[in-house]
């Protein structure tokens, strides 16, 4: 009996279900943080600024003369750099790194001095390469540089330079490269439009007055259309055509005694050649007043009242002219 019923107990337990155990709990990954985007540049980002001590042209400066490269970004990140290339005549000539500053707006800034040591056209490149933070910056600006002084000793990229400048005044300057007679006499005639000493030489002075972005032949009877200016006081005769000067050069007008006359006038009559007093391809322009060539040209008055130009240039000037072209001549 006793056995029966241990029997009975254990056989209940058996059947009993065994209790549950609780299965582990799987803990999610944190999710991967994402780096953050980088900045992308706007239409007014990158800005490149180039400014220049003592020069009044914003392009222009003298060889060893300091500039200052300025630049501003939309956004400012820190811990970003920026490398500066510098170009001369396609070869780079100098490179360095400096790191975007604040500025203004919660924009980035950066500012540099750099002392050129090469004449010509100088490009200055800014690149920022991308990274998590900042995306890439480019921007480029180019400078003029300008040797101190030239003469007929100077090496023929410093004349270049030179020539460049004052053709693009208007300055009749000649073979590349070449500091020759017209070359000298264009330089001439910048100082006369200038107000400088009446030399031959260009000078530190004459190039930094080129660097300032002087020179310049203001016309006075732009309405004229196709016309020659004479500017006595200067000793100067401009060329003018649709309001802009295509040729300038130095002249010697009417001495004291026997001055040129002043007042508008118009060429009637052109003789090719030279003719008995010497007067080489002349334009008369009222009674017998003409502009011509002559071997003899002073820088200052000192013709019997004609506006004598180089002979090397008498031909292009006769040419020029034509019959009925006006003539302007004022002090």
């Amino acid at each position: 009996m006793r056995r029966a019923a241990a029997l009975s107990i254990l056989l209940a337990a058996i059947a009993l279900p065994a209790p549950a155990v609780a299965e582990p709990v799987e803990t999610p990954a944190p999710a991967p943080v994402a780096p953050p985007a980088p900045v992308a540049p706007t239409a007014t980002q990158p800005q490149l600024a180039l400014t220049f001590e003592r020069a009044g042209d914003e392009r222009t400066v003298l060889r060893g003369q300091r500039i200052r490269v300025r630049g501003a970004t939309a956004a400012f990140v820190p811990n970003e750099m920026i490398t500066l290339r510098f170009f001369s005549s396609g070869r780079e000539v100098d490179a360095m790194q400096v790191m975007l500053q604040p500025g203004a707006r919660g924009g980035g800034a950066f500012r540099v001095s750099y002392r050129p040591d090469h004449y010509g056209p100088l490009l200055v490149h800014a690149a920022h390469v991308a990274t998590p933070a900042l995306g890439e910056l480019l921007a480029s600006g180019e400078v003029d540089v300008l040797p101190r002084r030239v003469d007929r000793r100077s090496r023929r990229g410093a004349v270049r330079a030179l020539q460049r400048r004052l053709a693009r005044l208007g300055y009749v300057v000649s073979e590349h490269g070449v500091y020759d007679a017209r070359t000298a006499r264009a330089v001439l005639a910048f100082r006369k439009v200038t107000g400088m000493a009446r030399r031959f030489a260009a000078s530190k002075g004459v190039m930094s007055a080129i660097a300032r972005g002087a020179g310049g032949f203001k016309i006075r009877r732009p309405s004229h259309g196709r016309h020659i200016e004479a500017d006595l006081s200067r000793q100067v005769i401009a060329l003018i055509d649709g309001g802009r000067v295509q040729r300038i050069y130095p002249i010697s007008s009417g001495k004291p005694s026997t001055p040129t006359v002043t007042g508008a006038f118009r060429v009637y009559l052109k003789r090719f050649g030279t003719n008995a007093k010497g007067m080489v391809h002349s334009a008369y322009f009222i009674r017998g007043f003409a502009t011509h060539g002559y071997p003899s040209v002073p820088v200052v008055a000192a013709s019997h009242g004609c506006l004598r130009v180089p002979l090397r240039d008498a031909l292009s000037l006769f040419r020029w002219i034509r019959i009925g072209t006006p003539i302007d001549v004022y002090r």
